[in-house]
Parts: C-alpha cells; structure tokens; sequence
C-alpha cells in the first residue's frame, strides 16, 4: 500500500493506535451501515479513531488514495500509513482482524 494519510489531509486526528478512515456519499446506503460498524468497533477497542469523509468534499485525497467507490475504509496504523483497504460495507469481525495488522 505505502500511502500515508496526515491529520491535515483528513481535518482530524489519527487514532492513538489506529485508525478507521471511511469515504462516503451522501446517497450511499452501505455507507449508513459501515458507519454503524466502525463506531461500534473504535467504541469497543482503545486508541482507535473512526473517522468519516465526505468523497466529493475531499476529491485531492480520493484522487491520490484512488478511491473509485464508497463505502472505502482504511485502516490506517499510528503513524497514518495505509495497512489495509476494503469497499463495501464491513463485518465487525473483518474490522477487528483488519485492525489487528495495524496495531503491533
């Protein structure tokens, strides 16, 4: 993968351990649900940030990420580089062995 994403490009902080980094639109129904699920998992594991774009909001970063559908989550490590990317709405399980790569 080998991209980073800084605070600045999302307008957030990076999790303490890892983040959750979801690209949505407005008229994206999975998108509602992984919504659901990553709140649920960054609530249930510490030092882990959900964080929720807008896609047509950030279009440099959808651009240099290559983003091409929502929902996009990545799953980002402490520093901000890009362990894992999945489209489609997630399972919690997936989520949680996802998040596992990222936190040592």
């Amino acid at each position: 993968m080998g991209e980073t994403v800084r605070p600045d490009d999302m307008g957030a902080e990076l999790g303490e351990k890892a983040t959750l980094l979801q690209f949505s639109s407005a008229f994206c129904a999975p998108c509602r649900t992984t919504r659901r699920v990553l709140g649920e998992v960054s609530a249930m594991v510490d030092g882990v940030a959900h964080v929720e774009l807008d896609a047509e909001a950030h279009l440099d970063l959808v651009r240099r990420l290559n983003i091409v559908r929502t929902p996009t989550v990545l799953v980002l490590d402490e520093a901000g580089r890009v362990v894992r990317r999945a489209t489609g709405a997630p399972r919690k399980p997936d989520v949680i062995a996802a998040l596992g790569e990222a936190i040592p």
